[in-house]
């Protein structure tokens, strides 16, 4: 990480589900980052969630009795153009890599919807009221539906090429699980640090994968090409990258190296902007500082209440550590 991390600590990484569909829709916040890696991050992760995720699409249809997509069945309202359109719209799942073909037949007056198709347990269909056709009276349809998984944008015309079945009508495959991606970078703050940054990504699925499984798949085929920029044996200007077990406050001249290995920075231990900012006012900026507090003399602070107070005990006591009052009373 970069070296600025020593001194504000390591970034806090938060997932928050925006709707109650089983995680469609989430916004992932990370803070603070050093000034512009926000939109380092932001602009990758979002490249990548939209191109190179793995999802299932429709890619051909068979039609009784059509020869091509720009036919006009009898007893159907809409143009074979049109219900290729609608097949590419389907949200689907599926759990193998194999090419499955699927059926929807029927007869008389109706509208049929994604629920009218005849799927195997390998596919899954996420839309079931998604609008496929609708048959007049004395109307019927009889198509064979080609669903595969693949990664990115295959268009209909590079399918035609390589294979040109006759009656097989190709349709551009739309892979991409996630259907929307935006980020946006906040300015944050830490201590006297006011250029740092807040990264925050809005991603939604269409439920083939939810968003943080999204984001996990991302981030990790991002770092697979990373890794061959870097080798783990060698760090080149190594005092420049993040280490930190040696993180601290920069060495003032005729400092003993008592003095310097005695001071972690405040900042490590992630509080929120509020509660940081009332200990740092108050002249406290290292946790062995802190430590040596009392909860009275922190409720004296100015900005600081009750719930400031249970967040240091509790932050304190996942380190192991406490404030002064426990010594205090043992005296």
């Amino acid at each position: 990480m970069h070296i600025i991390q020593e001194e504000i600590g390591l970034p806090t990484y938060s997932v928050t589900s925006a709707d109650d569909d089983n995680g469609m829709h989430s916004i992932f916040t990370i803070s603070p980052l050093p000034p512009g890696f926000g939109i380092t991050l932001g602009n990758g992760l979002r490249r990548v969630l939209l191109s190179s995720l793995p999802g299932a699409a429709v890619t051909s249809i068979r039609m009784k009795g059509v020869q091509h997509e720009y036919t006009a069945v009898k007893g159907v309202i809409e143009s074979v153009m049109d219900i290729c359109l609608n097949l590419k719209e389907l949200n689907l799942r599926k759990f193998s890599k194999d090419a499955e073909i699927l059926t929807l037949k029927a007869k008389g007056s109706k509208t049929l919807t994604a629920k009218d198709i005849d799927a195997s347990s390998d596919v899954e269909v996420l839309d079931p009221s998604q609008v496929i056709c609708t048959l007049e009276k004395g109307g019927e349809i009889d198509m064979e539906i080609t669903v595969e998984k693949g990664v990115g944008y295959v268009p209909a015309a590079e399918r035609n090429k390589k294979q040109n079945e006759p009656s097989l009508i190709y349709i551009d495959a739309v892979y991409s699980p996630v259907s929307r991606v935006k980020y946006s970078v906040e300015p944050a703050r830490v201590g006297q640090r006011t250029n740092l940054e807040k990264l925050i990504i809005d991603v939604e699925t269409n439920g083939s994968l939810n968003a943080e499984e999204a984001m996990q798949f991302a981030s990790q085929i991002l770092k697979s090409y990373f890794e061959y920029f870097g080798s783990e044996e060698k760090v080149v200007e190594s005092e420049f990258v993040a280490d930190f077990s040696r993180a601290g406050v920069p060495e003032e001249e005729g400092a003993s190296a008592e003095s310097r290995e005695s001071y972690t920075p405040i900042e490590i231990l992630n509080f929120s902007p509020r509660t940081l900012n009332a200990l740092i006012n108050a002249g406290v900026g290292s946790i062995e500082q802190l430590t040596k507090c009392t909860g009275s003399q922190l409720s004296n602070f100015r900005g600081f209440g009750a719930k400031a107070l249970d967040e240091v005990a509790d932050t304190l006591k996942e380190r192991n550590l406490s404030l002064d009052d426990d010594s205090m009373e043992e005296q």
